[in-house]
Parts: structure tokens; C-alpha cells; sequence
């Protein structure tokens, strides 16, 4: 970090001014731990005895205790409280103006309620007090406006190295002397400085965070809490395609501090632009590389891949299709792109005609689950193939995809289990089911019958008279008169299997 060479505005700094001849009366070890310390804003001066209105937080407060004429001890009690209450850092008492020395009761007051109290003699002028207050305010303000510009200066240099964002990143952890992590379009942690120095339930605090903030969207800042630890998140990009976000783990920041960070933000925004470029670049190449699988020839797409992504998964495969709002997601693109980075052969992706399209090996099927979980997402999967079949199970993903409306994994192999019916359940199939049916549950309404739940069953049972007047409970040749009925009602033959077939299907449809 920058050294400003400069002490900053605080109740040990001003009694440090030998030329102030100040002498703190109440003791350090007597007060809280870091009271001498904590940043003075002001000086002022008032025998009032009740100041509080008309002062701010932070100030160190001088008094002559014209006041305190007849005051009682509970008089000196409320005044140091009401003090306390309103954030004053110190009191300063002038002697030898109204009396000599301090009141004593003061003095308790001030022990028992920590506030620091120190003598102003009488050849020390207040206005000299205020004005080395002012000094010491005006030299820090300054040193913290050059260190700002120092510190930017800084980060503009390490953004010109070839690791820029890295080493970007590293400056503004060495500047602000905290930890200062990046986190992608994923939520995951992808650079950290210094490596390893905030505890893992702050940093999954943070992904946590951070990824709700991905997932609406806008620009944001925001801060969590974990412990002792404080740590702020700002995103980077631009509201609707953002890229990350950056995190600091530091409980305040001023305006000069916050001014670093600003330009860093923007430096790191344009650098993850930059490479956004790239990163379409090789989404082009991995859409080719599908519609190369796709021929269900994968000689082409396994030398293509091999240098720049590594190896295609080893088959058998499970061939899994997003829906085309998932495809289009940076945040899954880049997660999957890192995944494939950790685990070579383990994952390859690339954008379909209607999706992004994962293939994975076939003992794999957890990376899907992860996939549908973490994005909230539905993923259809197919049944295990070798790549000579890509096209056909590309086909059954899509199929399993379009039965599912809730997010997880939709599995081919349940799709099949539930047989035709269940795949041709569009709307069209069963608007005409419906048409098909409506003749005769106009009848049953209409007419009170049960010609509807009465064909329902003799087709369950095999279209046996005698085995659905038992499941009914009624006589076989009442079975036998509404079958009879029901074939004038729908005008259909019920003699023939394509008709029974077409009124089953209708039944199943329209449940």
C-alpha cells in the first residue's frame, strides 16, 4: 500500500502537538480499546450545557465548564452521557479560565462513561486546538487524494502487463491491503489476492451472493457478513449481460478507496468485454463441432476439437439438450467452459438449433443433475449411445426435454416407459381427442348415461362384455346396449381395432 507519510486526524494525533502542551486526564487503559485512535472530523467549542443539537458525530468537543456553575453530580453524569450518545470522540476542559484544574466529578463522569478527557492550559488558545485539528484533517484529506491517485496510476500499469486482469486485481489487494477476489458469470471464484487468506464460509458466502445477483440480471452492489468479515460485491458488465462480479473483503471504504475501485471495476468490465470477443469466437466453433456430431460421423469434430478443447467424452455418451433461453445463458456457457478446463474429456458443449447441447459419458448423468439444479433449468437426456447415433439421441433429448416444464433432468428412458400416448400429448392431439369424445359425453350430460366411463372400461378390458359388466358391476347385456348406443352416438364401428384404437387413445389423452 501507498504510504502517505501522514497521521491521520485522531485524539492521539492532536495530544501528540507539543506545541499544544495538552495532557490527557483520564487514562488510556481506562477507556475502550481504540478510543484514542478512532478519526477525528472537527474541533469546536461550547459551554452550553447541553451541546448535542448542534453538533455532528466524530467531533472533539472543547468547553471552559461555565455550565457546571451549581451542577450536581448527576448534572455532570447526564452531560458526559448525552456526549456519548451523540458520537463525540473526546472532551476537552480549558482550565484556569472559570476555575483551576478539572472538576473531579467530571473526571468520574468521564471514566465511568470512557469518554477520553484531557486539560486545555490556559496559555493554549482553543482556536489553536481547532486550527491544528483542521490542519491535521486538511493534511490527511489531501494524502488520501494522492495516494487515490498513486493507487490508480498503479492498477493503469498492472493492467498493461500480459496477465492484466490478474495483476490488476493484485494491485488493488496490495492498495487497499485486504483481500479482493473475481468471481465469473457463474458465481465461481476464478481469481482471489492475496490466494487463500479469507475463510471458506466467507468466500461460499460471497459465490452465494453473487450468483443472485448474476441471475437477476441488473447492475448491483451489495454487501454481506460472515463473522467478523465484511465483504462488498459490485457486478461487472452490463445490465443484461453481465460478466461477474468483484468482491472486497473490507468493513469501510472512503471516497478516495471507493474512487479505486471504481476504475478498477471498469478496467476489469472492459477487459472481460474484451475477451467476450474470444469467447464468441469459440462459441461459433463449438456450434460447428454439434452440427458436425450430427452427421453421426464424429472423425471431423474429434480432430477439430482435440487441440483446442481436448477430447470429445469417451462413449458410450448421454446426449443432453437445454431449452434455447438456457443456451443462450453466459453464466452456463462459462461454468461448462470451466468444467471442461478442470475435467478434459469429462464435458463438451455447443449450441443446437433450439438449445445448448452437453454431452457427457454415460456413467456421468450427475453433471446433468448439477447443470438442472445450479441453473435452474430443465435438461433432457438421452439413453447411452456411441457417437454413430448422435443424431438419434439428440432427437430423444430433445423429446424428453419438451415433456418437462419444471427445472431438472427429463430422462428419455421415462418418456419411452410411458409410452406413445404420452409422447403425441400435444395441444393439437388433445384438442382432437377431445372432438372425438364429444358427442358422447354430450350424450351422458344430456341424457344421464354412462357412455363415456362404460366404453372406458370394455376397452380396458380387452372389449370383453363379460369381464366389464363384472369391473362395473352391472349385467352383461346392459354392457352390450351402451356399446351398441355409444357406436350410433360417436358413428363409429366399434367391431374395428382402428376405431377401438382411436377412442382408447382419445380416453388416455383426455385425462
Amino acid at each position: 500500500m501507498v504510504d502517505t507519510a501522514v497521521a491521520p486526524p485522531s485524539l492521539r494525533a492532536l495530544l501528540a502537538r507539543r506545541d499544544l502542551h495538552l495532557r490527557l486526564v483520564v487514562e488510556e487503559h481506562d477507556l475502550a480499546p481504540g478510543s484514542m485512535d478512532r478519526p477525528v472530523r472537527w474541533v469546536h467549542s461550547s459551554d452550553l450545557a447541553d451541546p448535542t443539537p448542534f453538533l455532528s458525530e466524530g467531533l472533539v468537543l472543547l468547553t471552559t465548564g461555565t455550565q457546571f456553575a451549581g451542577a450536581t453530580d448527576a448534572d455532570y453524569t447526564a452531560y458526559v452521557s448525552r456526549l456519548v450518545a451523540r458520537g463525540v470522540r473526546a472532551l476537552g476542559f480549558g482550565t484556569e479560565v472559570v476555575r483551576d484544574g478539572i472538576p473531579p466529578t467530571l473526571t468520574q463522569a468521564c471514566m465511568a462513561a470512557g469518554m477520553p478527557l484531557f486539560e486545555v492550559p490556559y496559555r493554549t488558545p482553543f482556536i489553536a486546538v481547532a486550527r491544528a485539528g483542521a490542519e491535521a484533517i486538511a493534511a490527511d484529506a489531501y494524502a488520501r487524494r494522492s495516494w487515490s491517485l498513486a493507487a490508480q496510476r498503479a492498477v493503469s500499469l498492472a493492467a498493461l502487463r500480459p496477465d492484466g486482469l490478474s495483476a490488476t486485481l493484485a494491485e488493488l489487494s496490495r492498495q487497499l491491503g485486504c483481500w479482493v477476489g473475481l468471481f465469473d458469470a457463474a458465481g465461481a471464484l476464478r481469481d482471489a489476492h492475496p490466494a487463500g487468506t479469507l475463510d471458506s464460509a466467507a468466500v461460499d458466502a460471497a459465490s452465494a451472493e453473487v450468483t443472485a445477483m448474476l441471475r437477476r440480471g441488473t447492475r448491483a452492489a451489495g454487501a454481506i457478513r460472515v463473522g467478523d468479515t465484511s465483504v462488498t460485491v459490485q457486478t461487472l458488465g452490463r445490465g443484461g449481460h453481465l460478466r461477474g462480479a468483484l468482491a472486497i473483503a473490507s468493513d469501510d471504504l472512503d471516497h478516495e478507496a471507493r474512487s479505486v475501485v471504481t476504475a478498477v471495476v471498469a478496467m476489469a468490465a472492459l477487459a472481460l468485454e474484451q475477451q467476450d470477443g474470444l469467447g464468441r469466437a469459440v462459441s461459433m466453433f463449438r456450434a460447428g463441432l454439434v452440427q458436425s456430431l450430427i452427421g453421426d460421423d464424429p472423425t471431423l469434430a474429434r480432430r477439430a476439437a482435440r487441440d483446442l478443447l481436448g477430447p470429445l467424452p469417451t462413449a458410450p455418451v448421454v446426449v443432453a439438450l437445454t431449452p434455447a433461453a438456457s443456451g443462450r445463458s453466459t453464466a452456463l456457457t462459462e461454468w461448462l467452459e470451466r468444467r471442461g478446463q478442470e475435467h478434459r474429456g469429462e464435458v463438451f458443449f455447443g449450441r443446437g438449433d433450439d438449445g445448448l447441447v452437453i454431452v457427457v459419458p454415460a456413467g456421468a448423468r450427475e453433471l446433468l443433475a448439477e447443470i438442472a439444479d445450479r441453473f435452474e433449468t430443465v435438461v433432457g437426456c438421452s439413453a447411452a449411445t456411441g457417437y454413430d447415433g448422435f443424431s438419434r439421441a439428440l432427437t430423444q433429448a430433445r423429446t424428453a426435454r419438451d415433456r418437462v416444464t419444471t427445472p431438472g433432468v427429463a430422462d428419455f428412458a421415462d418418456t419411452a416407459r410411458a409410452g406413445l400416448i404420452a409422447a403425441l400429448g400435444s395441444e393439437a392431439a388433445r384438442t382432437v381427442a377431445a372432438g372425438s369424445l364429444e358427442p358422447l359425453r354430450r350424450h351422458d350430460v344430456e341424457q344421464g348415461s354412462a357412455l363415456v366411463s362404460t366404453l372406458d372400461a370394455w376397452l380396458a378390458n380387452d372389449c370383453s362384455h363379460e369381464a366389464t359388466a363384472h369391473a362395473l358391476g352391472i349385467h352383461r347385456h346392459t354392457v352390450r346396449a351402451r356399446i351398441a348406443h355409444a357406436e350410433r352416438v360417436a358413428e363409429r364401428d366399434l367391431s374395428s381395432f382402428a376405431a377401438r384404437a382411436e377412442l382408447w387413445a382419445a380416453l388416455r389423452l383426455s385425462e
